[in-house]
Order: structure tokens, then sequence, then C-alpha cells
């Protein structure tokens, strides 16, 4: 089993161990009897880093732990040939990115913490991503108000450079304690996370020694998931960093309106309504054109004796527009709509009135198949794609003739 150093000492960035065994393969590992990288675990994502011996070095791409307790350090398949069992190595850790992860587990801790607290919302799991973290909470909802407030009291704590300590205690000394969390384990020591008069909480990840070096806690929205509600917040330097690419963006937004930043969500609703509006008015004139439309096509159609066919290919005018118009054609007694577009993606629009005995599916499956399109509807309105839009004017001349 692999001895973890970072349980003692999460600023441990350079340590000594021995080489135990390399795993070979697409995926080479190397085991060590002791390292500072820390596995993936526990809602916490790997270190990265480079192991280095006599005969090179070995850049760390990922780590893992097995279930028997080992740490497998994932290395860059070039660089496996550097590695033997036996060798003694240097491993240096990437301090910016171990620090980032502490951050964000501490601040975590103290985030959780604080929903407990003020609302007795219990975590039950914890993610970290590459550019956020989420926190799930056992509860039905969660209100902006009380957002703010728990983002309020873990800022607080931050901001009191409470001490960060780490114990290791007897699972039946920590079933005293009054832990935030007891952890289904089944181990007879836990390692807890003491945040000075605030939370303890047993967990394996590396940690901040006091609550300032976590910076700031930033929440940043919730939403509803299948167990409760998720937590979306960034911690330290990706606060800062959240922060000040909000603020620029809202600031852009400000100059596009002329208008104060805390003007902007009122300029935004106020877009919003004139869009809609707009395009409320734009369906209207296109309900009307088509309107139009049917009653010329259907007033110059050639009539057969059974109904008047309707064939005509639109270049300028998309698939919404000549649907809304098949449906204008079919809504008039005794006619056959044959409608195409090679706008955008080519299509065809079949109709009929309900009086005329004509199965436009049917006529459109002809169409699919000899053109290799896909189609759907019924037999009043059916429409297909086609892929080749030079095809469009043969393929309606084609359905065209099957009614004759």
């Amino acid at each position: 089993m692999t001895k973890r150093l970072y349980y003692n000492d999460t600023f441990l960035h350079e340590f000594e161990g021995t080489v135990t065994d390399v795993i070979t393969g697409d995926k080479p590992a190397v085991k060590l009897d002791e390292s500072a990288f820390y596995p993936t675990s526990g809602g916490q994502v790997f270190d990265t880093g480079v192991l280095r011996g006599e005969s090179g070095e070995a850049r760390v791409e990922q780590v893992e732990e097995t279930e028997n307790g080992e740490v497998l350090h994932y290395i860059n398949p070039a660089d496996v040939t550097n590695i033997r069992p036996g060798m003694k190595v240097r491993g240096t850790i990437d301090t910016l990115r171990r620090l980032d992860h502490m951050q964000q587990h501490s601040g975590q801790h103290v985030l959780s913490a604080a929903f407990e607290r003020l609302y007795k919302m219990q975590t039950v799991s914890f993610h970290m991503g590459a550019e956020t973290c989420t926190i799930d909470l056992a509860t039905n909802g969660v209100r902006d108000e009380q957002l703010k407030k728990a983002e309020d009291l873990a800022n607080r704590v931050v901001f009191q450079n409470r001490p960060v300590g780490i114990r290791f205690v007897a699972l039946e000394e920590a079933r005293q304690l009054g832990l935030r969390k007891l952890p289904d384990v089944g181990k007879d020591e836990l390692r807890l996370i003491d945040i000075a008069d605030f939370d303890l909480c047993a967990c394996g990840g590396t940690h901040v020694q006091s609550t300032a070096q976590i910076g700031m806690i930033l929440v940043r929205k919730s939403e509803k998931v299948k167990q409760g509600y998720r937590v979306e917040f960034v911690c330290g330097e990706r606060a800062l960093r959240t922060a000040r690419r909000d603020f620029e963006t809202l600031t852009q937004a400000a100059a596009l309106y002329s208008a104060a930043l805390g003007e902007v969500p009122a300029n935004i609703k106020k877009s919003l309504e004139e869009i809609k509006a707009a395009q409320k008015q734009q369906h209207k004139l296109l309900e009307e054109l088509a309107e139009f439309w049917a009653e010329k096509l259907v007033g110059s159609a050639e009539n057969s004796g059974r109904f008047k066919l309707v064939k005509q290919v639109f270049a300028d005018r998309d698939l919404a527009f000549v649907k809304l118009l098949a449906q204008r054609i079919g809504k008039r007694s005794g006619a056959v709509a044959l409608l195409g577009t090679t706008q955008g993606q080519a299509a065809l629009v079949f109709a009929r009135s309900s009086d005329v005995d004509v199965d436009v599916s049917a006529l459109m499956k002809d169409a699919m198949s000899a053109s290799g399109g896909r189609c759907g509807g019924s037999k009043d309105l059916a429409q297909g794609g086609v892929p080749d839009p030079s095809k469009v004017a043969e393929l309606l001349d084609m359905v065209a003739g099957k009614l004759k």
C-alpha cells in the first residue's frame, strides 16, 4: 500500500520515493512506496507533475487509487523507459494545480457547513470540475436569499482566517465528536479536517492550513437535480477570474446598450419584449403573404377535373413559409399542393384539401425513395428533406406525373 504523504502535509510539493512497480502497455503507470500525489477521490481530481530518476523524467498525467490502496501514477507513454522498479525518484507536484484544488475543496467544506448551520441542508455529493465546482444539497428547494446568506457566512469564516487542522482519530471516537457527516467506510481510523469552531468533517483530500488561504467563495447558481438541489460555486483564484470575466461581460453588454451596469437587466428585458413583438408581427405578415400566395396559386392552377394541382419551387423562401403556404392551400376546396424550396436545407412539402382523395404521405415516400431523403407527415400534410437541391423540381414533376 502506498504511503500518502499529503495526509499530513498538503503543502508538500516535492518528495522522494522508490519505484515498486511499473505497469507497461497503452496506459503505463508507476507505483511508489510513498507519494505526495493526490489520486482522484471524494469529488477532488488528481494532481499532475513529474517523477525524476537517474535515467530521466516521467510526466505524471493522471493519478488513481486501486481497491487495495495502491496509488497509480499514470505517465506519458513516451517516458516509460525512464522509470524502472527499484529506482529512487524525486516527485514534483504542479503547485498551482494543487493550490487550486485545496482552495476549491476547503471552500466546499466551509460552504457545506454554512448551508447545514443555517438551513440544515446536508451535502450529499461534491464534484470538482475544471472550471467550476458543485455540491448537491438534500433539499426540496433553495431560494436566492438562502444562497446569498450561505455565501455571506462562508466568506465571513474565510476572512476570519480560522486555522484548518488535520487529525486522526479512531472510528469510535469520531462518533462522539459531532462530525458534520460520518462517512460510510470500514476504516478503524479516520482523517478529520477541522475548521476551528465551524466544521469538523472526515476527509482524505488536500486542504489549506487556514481559511484565509481559500481566498473567497463565490456562489454562481443552483438547479434542481434528482437528489435535491445542485449549487455551483468557485473559490480562490477561480473566483477572482470568474468575477473578472463576469464584470467584463456585463461591461460590454452595458456599452452595447449605452447604459449603466445596473440598467443592463432592464434593457435586456425590454429588448426581449421588442423581439417577441417583432416576431409576432412577422408571423402575422407571413400568414397574410401565405394567404395571398395560396389564393393566387390555386386560382391559376390547372384543373384536372378531380382537383386543382399547385406545383411550385421557391428559391427565396424557407421551409417554414413553404409549409405555411401548403397548409393554406390545403384549407381550400379541391386542391393539391406540391411545393419545394431550395433555400437553406432543400425540402418538399405536400398538402391536400380534405375533400380530395389523395394520400400525400404516400406521394412523399415515393419522392424520398427517389432522392434518398427522409420524410414524415400524414395523408393531409407531409414534408421531406432533399439531399440534392438541384433535384427538387425534377422530383415535383415526377410526383405530378403520378397524379395524372
